[in-house]
C-alpha cells in the first residue's frame, strides 16, 4: 500500500507539488508502513484495496465522518478504470453506513476526475499543508 501511495502522489500529483522534493516529502509522511498501520488504528477508517496479477494497485479509504480519505493509483494503472471502481465501492460503502452525503478533499490533479463522476463543490480547504485542496461533496443513492 505505501509504494502505490507514494509512487502515486510522486508520479501523478505533480500539478500539486511542483515536483518539489520538501512538499512531496511532507506529504508522503504519513505513508510509509507504519504510518499506514496508524491510520488502520483509527476507529472507523477503512481501507480498501484493488489487487491485479498479486499485486496492491490502488489504495482508498473512508472515515467514521462520511469522507473518503485515499483514493491513489498505482502510475502504470491510471487510465485504466481502477479508481473509478475503487470510488463506486467506497461510495456504495458510505452510503451502507448510513451516510446520505459524502465529502473528500481533492488536489488539482484529481479534481476533473471527482467533478466528472458527480462530486460537486470546490471551497479551498485550509489544510494546513502546503498543497491545495479542494472540498467536494456527493450525494450517495
Amino acid at each position: 500500500m505505501s509504494r502505490v501511495l507514494i509512487a502515486s502522489i510522486t508520479d501523478l500529483c505533480g500539478q500539486d507539488h511542483d515536483n518539489d522534493p520538501q512538499r512531496i516529502a511532507e506529504w508522503t509522511a504519513n505513508k510509509s508502513p507504519e504510518g499506514i498501520a496508524q491510520m488502520l488504528m483509527r476507529e472507523g477508517f477503512f481501507m480498501m484495496v484493488a489487487v491485479l496479477d498479486n499485486a496492491v494497485v490502488a489504495v482508498g479509504a473512508t472515515t467514521a465522518e462520511g469522507e473518503i480519505a485515499l483514493n491513489y493509483v498505482a502510475p502504470d494503472r491510471r487510465f485504466q478504470g481502477i479508481s473509478s471502481a475503487l470510488l463506486d465501492h467506497m461510495e456504495a460503502d458510505l452510503g451502507r453506513r448510513g451516510f446520505a452525503q459524502a465529502r473528500l478533499k481533492a488536489t488539482r490533479t484529481a479534481l476533473p476526475f471527482y467533478r466528472a463522476r458527480g462530486w460537486t463543490g470546490g471551497d479551498v480547504a485550509q489544510s494546513g499543508r502546503s498543497i491545495d485542496c479542494f472540498v467536494l461533496r456527493k450525494t450517495l443513492a
